[in-house]
């Protein structure tokens, strides 16, 4: 008992997720897909350094 709001909630939750169309910033798509965009990293990439143990 009691799970029909838990539910109903979940299945309007998902109805949401699968209709609706978010708004798509093409602007800022284009920039990611051209790499022009800025890195937090500050150009570091740590995930190259650590594969020399395997070689």
């Amino acid at each position: 008992m009691g799970r029909g709001r838990a539910k109903a909630k979940q299945t309007k939750v998902a109805r949401e997720l699968k209709y609706s169309s978010p708004t798509t910033d093409f602007s800022q798509l284009q920039r990611e897909l051209a790499g022009s965009e800025v890195n937090d990293s500050d150009g570091d990439d740590s995930w190259s350094d650590g594969d020399d143990w395997r070689r």
